[in-house]
């Protein structure tokens, strides 16, 4: 599988202050849809096509876990895949090891979907997401009826999961607000008879729930307390194949929309991008920054809606972030807190204790990367507090921990710094979007 070779030697990157923005993109498919569409599409009997996929590392080791878990999945052109399901419970035990390499989605939820099957099944990655927590995933399952056979200390990676016989139907409260959590018990809870119902103190992105729709599930979605959702799935549905077109990925579009706010006299238009309510904090915050973001075209697909954004370079402020916005843009942190190093003024990102668990901790990440470049920052308990003035020096050299948001994060920031910033490793960024330079130069960035 793809990690098992040797890992390739660091490829440092510069980014230098640039000429105006200009151009029309559509950034890679979304990411989270990506994954799932590959897992549903497994799941259901019969043929599924699906149109704009990722087709970055992470997405490409989950259509590997599910060709080895029995589904036929072949590419049919760019972004473009097809898939024949085994139906719910179907898997088949795969003969080796099933490596997801960076992405921590990709395994996650398909522990859920093997939780729910016969079978036993070994999960492994690379360095970073064998650091990463997965007893939140084991918790839920093992109510559900699997069991972890080994785990490694700490419930970590390499983690051999022996699926339920009798899936049980169970009510599971999530302990964080979490869509690969909540995406785990209900892909689990598949199998099971009855209602499997997960509750949420704090709504997460809903596009498992969408998705299981699309499919031809029964999906329940309540509102629970103040910003709480309960979800209901009845069990044992039989999934039908439908076509899923891929939306353009909102945390990738992020990084271009950014870099045309920064850089003077830009003009980008973004299209395609999926304006999910509950993945479109960044633009709500940038918005109340005072960017210059313009809805061109709003339609709908997969039960997802979508639009094009006209973004033009502009002057922004120091603002307060919700804590409550955390989950609906929890990707975008790296990148706004650079956007933040560029604004008159202080902004305060509150409630960033998911940051802590991502490929690195993102929260020290960020900070770090930032000093360096002259910018002065703080971490006060979960909050990231930046402290702009309208530009920034840049000089200096990130560490990007292997995590391919901070290593474009900071790329974008070297487009409109005083100075270039460089980066100690691009090589992690084909995890999520493995045309970011070209697409960026073809801009008018300078990357070198």
């Amino acid at each position: 599988m793809s990690h098992a070779a040797a890992p390739s030697p660091p490829a440092p990157l510069a980014a230098r202050r640039s000429g105006a923005l200009r151009g029309r993109v559509r950034v890679p498919g979304d990411k989270s849809i990506s994954h799932r569409a590959l897992i549903f599409g497994a799941l259901t009997v019969g043929e599924t096509p699906i149109s704009g996929l990722l087709e970055g590392e992470d997405v490409i080791n989950t259509a590997n876990a599910m060709r080895a878990l029995g589904a036929t999945v072949e590419r049919t052109g760019e972004g473009r895949w097809r898939l024949r399901g085994v139906g719910v419970g179907g898997f088949r035990e795969p003969a080796g090891v099933l490596d997801f390499g960076n992405s921590g989605t990709g395994c996650r939820l398909v522990m859920g979907a093997v939780a729910g099957c016969p079978v036993t099944a070994t999960f492994d990655g690379d360095a970073s997401l064998r650091k990463r927590p997965m007893q939140r995933i084991l918790d839920p399952v093992e109510l559900i009826g699997a069991h972890a056979v080994n785990v490694t200390s700490g419930g970590r990676l390499p983690i051999t999961l022996a699926g339920a016989r009798d899936p049980i139907p169970i009510v599971y409260r999530t302990p964080v607000p979490s869509a690969q959590i909540k995406s785990a018990v209900l892909l689990a809870g598949l199998a099971a008879p009855g209602e499997t119902v997960v509750v949420e103190a704090e709504a997460s992105r809903d596009h498992t729930e969408r998705l299981l729709v699309h499919f031809g599930a029964d999906v329940r979605v309540e509102s629970e307390g103040a910003g709480g959702r309960k979800i209901t799935l009845k069990g044992e549905p039989e999934l039908a194949p439908a076509p899923v077109v891929v939306p353009a990925d909102p945390s990738s579009a992020a990084f271009p929309m950014v870099a045309a706010l920064l850089v003077p006299g830009s003009e980008v238009i973004l299209t395609d991008v999926m304006t999910n309510p509950l993945r479109t904090g960044l633009i709500t915050t940038l918005k109340e920054m005072g960017a210059d973001i313009e809805t061109l075209d709003l339609r709908s697909d997969v039960g997802e809606a979508m639009a094009d954004f006209r973004v033009r370079a502009s002057a922004l402020r120091g603002v307060e972030v919700p804590a409550a916005r955390a989950p609906s843009m929890i990707d975008e942190y790296p990148v706004l807190a650079v956007a933040a190093s560029f604004a008159e003024g202080t902004t305060v990102m509150r409630g960033l204790k998911e940051l802590r668990v991502k490929e690195s901790d993102r929260l020290a990440a960020v900070a770090d990367g930032l000093r360096v470049n002259g910018v002065a920052v703080e971490i006060d308990g979960d909050d990231l507090i930046v402290h702009g003035k309208g530009r920034a020096g840049g000089g200096g050299t990130v560490i990007t921990h292997m995590d391919h948001r901070i290593a474009m994060a900071f790329l974008v920031m070297g487009l409109a710094s005083d100075k270039p910033v460089a980066i100690d490793d691009a090589s992690f960024i084909a995890t999520s979007f493995p045309d970011f330079v070209p697409m960026m130069r073809g801009l008018g960035a300078d990357l070198a």
